[in-house]
Parts: C-alpha cells; structure tokens; sequence
C-alpha cells in the first residue's frame, strides 16, 4: 500500500458549480481533482466529493492536515 503523498502549500483554483472529487492521496496526475490514482496506487485512501453550490475561488489543501477537508485552513504552515 503506498502512503500519500503531501503537498507544502494549497492549490488555489477559480472553481464552478457542480459536484466535485478532490484528491486526498496526492498521487493524481490532475491535482487537485482525483483521476483514480489512489486505486491505481492502492493507497487505501478515498477523493473528498463534495457539491459546490457557488462560483468562486477555493484553496484545496494538499498537506492532508486541515481540520476542515478539503478545503485550506493554514495548517500546512504549522
């Protein structure tokens, strides 16, 4: 099983309506977004979906700590 792969800093994206797969293993080729690599790379570790209801700027967290996943909340600087 690999173990995921953590970022240092968010990835900030100009985000539209609809239901979204954010990656939480970090091993996507399509980051932030899951392109099914956690399978691929048998991680044991599942995309956050989620529906966004409003256009608008979102930062993803990628360091896996936030205590409000998958969205940012400064814990990679921690």
């Amino acid at each position: 099983m690999a173990e995921p792969k953590h970022g240092t800093s968010p990835i900030v994206v100009e985000e539209t309506p609809g239901k979204k797969a954010y990656c939480m293993c970090g091993y996507s080729a399509n980051l932030p977004y899951c392109d099914g690599a956690h399978s691929r790379e048998e991680t044991g570790i599942s995309p956050i979906v989620c529906e966004i209801e409003e256009a608008g700027k979102k930062a993803i967290c990628q360091c896996h700590r936030s205590g409000n996943l998958p969205w940012c909340d400064g814990a990679h600087s921690k």
